[in-house]
């Protein structure tokens, strides 16, 4: 079952999605090598189509898959069968308190209308929480899925009415972006300045050859790319 492209998630092996697609998987990479244990308890909330849910299985934790979407969910039941999934309001958690030990939710907050419930719920179902969003300051303006982006002084002040920041960081471009840049201006730009069918055979090549390896993960400065915060429960 193959997922619609709708702007609102993006999915892997698709050639001129692979810049988002690999943005996105970077950090679930890192939650996976510095914020989990082996049996822990985890839920990705948003879960999407169900890649970095499934890079998280991998280190030995059970990890249960949410999505309000239920096409999605129907897709994550079947491409990923090891995956506990269910449909369910994000705003309106469907587990007892203190179900999971780590919550996971990466590019998801600046769907949501209610974000302040949205981080009460993440904040009684688990006992620490990793959260991620565009960076507002970086981030194309002008997406219609989005209802509210944040810069890393609003990320946190929102957290903080809940839930405990104990770090904030950021995702930055790695040197072989940097160096494309520094020839070609924003790959960010490039990439939206036409339709992928109207790229240069460059920028294609570039684009869909990119790994996890070309982000990098440190300071939440203004203008990194995306926002990562690890947070516990009060």
């Amino acid at each position: 079952m193959m997922l619609p492209l709708t702007g609102e998630r993006t999915l892997p092996g698709i050639g001129h999605e692979n810049y988002w697609f690999r943005r996105h998987e970077v950090v679930y990479q890192y939650v996976a090598e510095h914020w989990l244990a082996g049996g822990a308890r985890v839920l990705d909330a948003g879960c999407g189509e169900g890649y970095g849910a499934d890079l998280l299985r991998r280190g030995g934790t059970r990890v249960t898959g949410l999505d309000y979407d239920a096409l999605t969910a129907a897709h994550v039941r079947s491409a990923y069968p090891e995956i506990a999934v269910l449909r369910g309001n994000l705003v309106q958690l469907p587990f007892a308190d203190r179900t999971f030990d780590l919550l996971v939710s990466l590019q998801t907050i600046e769907h949501l209308w209610d974000q302040n419930a949205f981080v009460s719920e993440v904040a009684r179902v688990a006992a620490a929480q990793v959260l991620a969003t565009p960076n507002r300051l970086t981030f194309p303006p002008g997406n219609i899925c989005h209802t509210r982006e944040l810069t890393a002084a609003e990320f946190a002040e929102l957290l903080g009415q809940n839930l405990y920041v104990r770090e904030l960081l950021g995702v930055h471009h790695g040197t072989r972006i940097k160096e494309w840049e520094r020839k070609n201006g924003s790959l960010v730009d490039a990439q939206l300045a036409s339709t992928p069918e109207g790229w240069a055979p460059e920028l294609s090549t570039f684009v869909t050859g990119l790994t996890v390896h070309d982000f990098e993960i440190g300071e939440a400065t203004d203008d990194c790319l995306d926002l990562i915060a690890a947070t516990t429960a009060g």
